[in-house]
C-alpha cells in the first residue's frame, strides 16, 4: 500500500499526523508529507482512517501498490 499527499490541496490541518505519526509528518512549510515509501502493514488501518478524516481530501491511497 502506498499513500500520497497532494501538496496543492493539503491545508495543513495535520489530522493525518494525529492519526498516524509513523507515516505522516509536517514539512517545514506546515503541510503534511509522507515519511515512508510503502505503508507498513501494522499502520494500514491508521492510514485509511487518516484518508477518511482529512478535511481537505488531500490524501490518496493506492491499495494495490507495493
Amino acid at each position: 500500500m502506498k499513500v500520497t499527499v497532494d501538496a496543492g490541496i493539503c491545508a495543513g490541518f495535520s489530522v493525518c499526523l494525529g492519526v498516524c505519526p509513523e507515516v505522516f509528518e509536517l514539512h517545514e512549510d506546515g503541510y503534511a508529507v509522507v515519511r515512508v515509501v510503502e505503508v507498513p502493514p501494522e499502520h494500514e488501518d491508521a492510514v485509511r482512517q487518516a484518508v477518511s478524516q482529512c478535511p481537505s481530501n488531500a490524501i490518496a491511497l493506492d491499495e494495490d501498490a507495493g
